[in-house]
């Protein structure tokens, strides 16, 4: 069986504005991942020069520090078998048009400045993440009786 993963999703200032956090924790549940952290978030300007640092020489990183700074995010870890892969998939691409049917960015954004959410892309990405936004005191770690429903009787 694959990996069991933990991995960071953040419900940017659009999703809460929109009331779609219901609709997007729910996508993530039916495929059975499980939620082992949550909290809304203020950040800062340190921490979103420390996550987007990669943008940082973009000419379009004062305006995202501003907009992901309008109100708090909620931040999620969730776990699962192959978690990260597994929420990218349900995530949909970067460009909510180019993005599979189905997905959340599909069906919810139209454009890359309000594409709703944010998704760990790697191992490291995720554990470097998961640092950044939660305490080990925040990170719950329970079992959860569907999870053999779900994945099987040996898990």
């Amino acid at each position: 069986m694959a990996d069991k993963q933990q991995t960071v999703v953040l419900l940017k200032p659009d999703a809460l504005q929109r009331d779609l956090l219901g609709q997007i924790v729910t996508r993530f549940e039916r495929k059975g991942l499980k939620i082992v952290a949550m909290k809304l978030i203020r950040l800062s300007e340190e921490m979103l020069e420390e996550h987007y640092s990669h943008l940082s020489d973009k000419p379009f990183f004062a305006s995202l520090k501003q907009f992901m700074m309008q109100t708090p995010v909620v931040g999620m870890v969730f776990e699962g078998y192959d978690a990260i892969a597994e929420v990218r998939k349900i995530v949909g691409s970067t460009n909510p048009r180019e993005a599979d049917a189905g997905t959340i960015r599909a069906d919810f954004s139209m454009t890359v400045p309000s594409n709703l959410i944010h998704a760990s892309d790697a191992p490291e990405t995720a554990a470097d993440e998961i640092k950044r936004f939660f305490t080990e005191e925040e990170i719950f770690d329970y079992e959860k009786i569907t999870d053999r429903y779900i994945f099987g009787e040996g898990v």
